[in-house]
């Protein structure tokens, strides 16, 4: 046995103080390890939710009620659709852009139809541009996030509630900007959790 075996171990045989440190040194490493890999499972949804409640990243906010005053400035809002993943639908807003003023609620429907030959549910993401726009864009209500089913041939109309908070006009960066777009990407859902279908609830879809 070498010199620092010995200093390791007791004469009867118990580990020393030593060797215990370096255990629990070794069990205090791997418990951040374990800790640090449940943090990253975890940092998505969290992501997620922090965006939603900051308009981080374009992502719109969700508001339980509409504004309580009205804003001076009129913004443009657009309204963009996408359709990913091989999803055999098509998607588009009802209009292209709408004129709004800050405070003031308004109401758009976007149009999806499945032409596939099966029923086919998809599911929506969504973002606005430019980014800074994400903190003042309230959602009352969307479509975004729920499972839509549509049978072959059906078509949905989804509806969008929504204001420009009028506190945008008090941001610096917010003063250049005449315009924005609500852009929205439909793909198909991984797995069928409860989803809203349009035979169910025509025309209307929830938060």
């Amino acid at each position: 046995m070498s010199d620092l075996d010995k200093q390791d171990t007791l004469q009867d045989g118990a580990p020393s103080k030593l060797a215990r440190s370096h255990r629990r040194v070794a069990m205090a490493a791997a418990g951040a390890s374990l800790l640090m890999l449940g943090m990253s499972f975890a940092a998505v949804p969290l992501y997620a939710m922090f965006c939603a409640a900051t308009g981080y990243g374009g992502t719109p906010r969700v508001a339980e009620a509409a504004s309580a005053t009205r804003g001076e400035r009129t913004l443009t809002v657009r309204f963009d659709s996408n359709v990913g993943g091989g999803i055999d639908w098509s998607f588009e807003p009802e209009i292209p852009s709408m004129r709004l003023r800050t405070g003031d609620t308004a109401t758009v429907f976007y149009k999806a139809t499945n032409h596939s030959k099966h029923p086919v549910t998809g599911i929506a993401t969504y973002n606005v541009a430019p980014d800074q726009v994400g903190a003042y864009f309230n959602k009352i209500s969307c479509f975004c996030f729920t499972e839509q089913t549509l049978a072959p041939g059906e078509t949905m109309e989804l509806p969008v509630v929504f204001f420009l908070d009028p506190a945008l006009e008090k941001e610096e960066s917010m003063n250049a900007v005449q315009s924005l777009t609500l852009s929205y990407t439909f793909m198909p859902a991984r797995q069928k959790t409860s989803p809203v279908t349009a035979a169910s609830d025509p025309g209307k879809a929830n938060l």
